[in-house]
């Protein structure tokens, strides 16, 4: 398995994944609605505010993850937002999810990253170091359907300070339809 951190050249078969996989999972309206997001997220990120990590088995996309910037202007730390998250599913179980979990956080906290956060499974994201925060500890850029599924870690290995002051999300996550 390869990982890429190069999309350009790849977005095509990147959102044909994210449709793929959550179509399987969650059916065909979020695999709709999730495609659309990764669209937005190619269409409208400054590159200094997106990373995008792909693994691959030859020619075949397997997995991709995305990491985006989400602002605290009243903090001095960077903190990126994991999300979304794809394996194909024909290759889920075979633990690509995790090995491309850990190899992007690697890059990212390379990279000057200090906090990582996502917004999803506590059992399946705390396997790469993600734990459940609040609101408190880490304010959501719009408001939280399922605040369990708030998670953060810090990259430095240290405890995690609460992040001050309201967060913002890029302009394609600034949608309650995600959230």
């Amino acid at each position: 398995m390869e990982f890429l951190s190069e999309y350009r050249g790849h977005t095509r078969e990147i959102i044909g994944l994210f449709r793929a996989a959550f179509t399987a999972s969650e059916g065909e309206a979020e695999g709709g609605l999730i495609a659309g997001l990764v669209r937005d997220i190619f269409a409208k990120t400054p590159d200094q505010d997106l990373f995008v990590f792909s693994a691959w088995d030859g020619s075949t996309l397997t997995g991709c993850i995305m990491f985006s910037r989400l602002r605290y202007d009243q903090d001095s730390r960077t903190v990126f937002l994991l999300s979304p998250v794809a394996v194909s599913p024909s290759r889920q179980r075979q633990g690509i999810g995790q090995a491309l979990l850990k190899h992007g956080l690697s890059r990212i906290r390379e990279h000057g990253v200090d906090v990582a956060v996502t917004y999803g499974d506590p059992a399946y994201y705390g396997k790469t170091g993600f734990r459940q925060i609040t609101e408190a500890q880490a304010a959501a850029p719009l408001p939280l359907r399922f605040p369990e599924g708030w998670l953060a870690q810090p990259l430095s290995g240290a405890e995690l300070a609460p992040l001050r002051g309201p967060s913002s999300c890029i302009e394609a996550l600034n949608n309650p339809d995600y959230w």
